[in-house]
């Protein structure tokens, strides 16, 4: 008898099996979100959507790679000394956007006047 009752089980758990992915795949379709406009009917993933958001910085030429290179300064030397973040040190070489603030700190942490700015920012306003 328990051999009868095995393939009944058998034949059970493969419907359980088959009707939770039924519904694990009902509940995806359900969350993703497509917005025909925008992404030409592709499904729009959490990064496409973050990316959307955030506009691109404009990248301004500058001199400070150039200036700490030749001063023999680590990134994070020439942070400590500006009393910034290595990453705004690295962000301001890469060109992006930072505060005159910042900048007037890296110059002096370089040994510059604040006169010498178009030296190491030339297309500074």
């Amino acid at each position: 008898m328990a051999k009868e009752n095995q393939p009944v089980e058998k034949e059970e758990r493969a419907e359980n099996k088959s009707s939770l992915k039924d519904k694990v795949d009902a509940r995806a379709a359900e969350t993703v979100q497509v917005n025909p406009v925008e992404n030409e009917g592709k499904p729009s993933t959490s990064k496409e959507a973050r990316s959307g958001k955030r506009e691109k910085q404009k990248r301004t030429a500058n001199n400070v790679r150039k200036f700490r290179m030749e001063r023999m300064i680590s990134k994070a030397e020439l942070a400590r000394r500006a009393g910034v973040s290595p990453l705004t040190v690295d962000r301001v070489e890469r060109g992006l956007n930072c505060r005159m603030d910042t900048k007037r700190k890296i110059l002096e942490a370089l040994g510059l006047e604040p006169s010498d700015r178009k030296l190491v920012f030339p297309k500074d306003d």
